[in-house]
């Protein structure tokens, strides 16, 4: 089963008795309606299907992520994924890049949020750098946690500049990093960098470090000035304290470990009860 075809058993399963008008719909695309059907499909779907959370299963959560890895649908709603669903089926004689370029221009914020959560599904993936662009410097947050959050196609297909925008934009906006898929994996020594003077700019402005910031700098704090800067974020204290001892545990630098050695927070790590899920939680 590809992966639209499990998100249309997900959708149909919740529809209700609208199930049949949600296929009879999908067939019709998929047999090459107009475009104006598939603009009309995309405004009738809250109202036909309701606008509830998709809810997944924890076997259909385990089967999404095997179709797609990194892909989830724990945010989607049951309107969303059936307009995701519409523009997948649809049989058009024109490009995708070009369908989705109109579909992204006179969206409203729900339908943003849909199209972009759609993107690890969609053809053409280097047709829709643009677009996607236009998503990353939307104002409104949920779109652009569309495209950051839950969602692998920034760390599938962004180049090293895109991608370390993504992420200073998202401290920028208070967007959390944890739900970027990849981020360990895509961490790069110029992003570390950007991100070590994105925090002394803060610092000297009297204002606070989001703590997960130290998560991509740890594994390159290579030097003198590097730690410094994780062991004035470790005396802040708090959760940016233990943001800087979890950066300082990955650190490869061997004073890293010097600087831990007898701290509550080694412990901790050590005994998994720190980690970047749980920088609040823990005492």
């Amino acid at each position: 089963m590809t992966a639209a075809e499990m998100l249309r058993e997900m959708v149909l399963a919740r529809a209700g008795n609208e199930a049949e008008w949600m296929q009879t719909e999908l067939d019709r695309l998929k047999r090459g309606a107009p475009e104006r059907d598939l603009h009309i499909f995309m405004g009738l779907a809250p109202r036909r299907l309701g606008k509830a959370n998709l809810r997944p299963t924890a076997e259909e959560s385990a089967a999404v992520e095997r179709a797609v890895s990194g892909w989830s649908v724990e945010e989607w709603s049951v309107d969303g994924a059936a307009r995701v669903l519409a523009l997948l089926f649809h049989a058009g004689q024109r490009p995708f890049a070009e369908r989705f370029k109109d579909l992204r221009r006179t969206a409203d914020a729900s339908e943003l949020i849909a199209l972009f959560r759609g993107l690890p599904l969609y053809p053409e993936p280097e047709a829709l750098h643009f677009e996607v662009g236009e998503g990353l410097r939307s104002n409104l947050k949920p779109v652009f946690e569309a495209i950051a959050h839950h969602n692998p196609f920034p760390r599938d297909h962004f180049e090293e500049h895109r991608w370390n925008h993504m992420i200073l934009k998202a401290l920028f906006i208070d967007s959390r990093l944890a739900p970027i898929v990849g981020l360990d994996e895509r961490a790069n020594p110029d992003l570390a960098r950007i991100l070590r003077e994105y925090a002394h700019e803060r610092w000297a402005a009297g204002r606070p470090v989001a703590p997960e910031l130290w998560r991509c700098v740890g594994p390159f704090a290579a030097d003198e000035a590097a730690l410094a800067d994780l062991v004035r974020a470790l005396s802040e204290g708090g959760a940016s304290g233990r943001a800087a001892a979890l950066a300082l545990s990955i650190s490869p630098a061997p004073q890293a470990h010097d600087i831990l050695a007898g701290r509550p927070e080694e412990d901790e790590i050590a005994a998994g009860r720190l980690d970047w899920h749980h920088l609040e939680e823990t005492a």
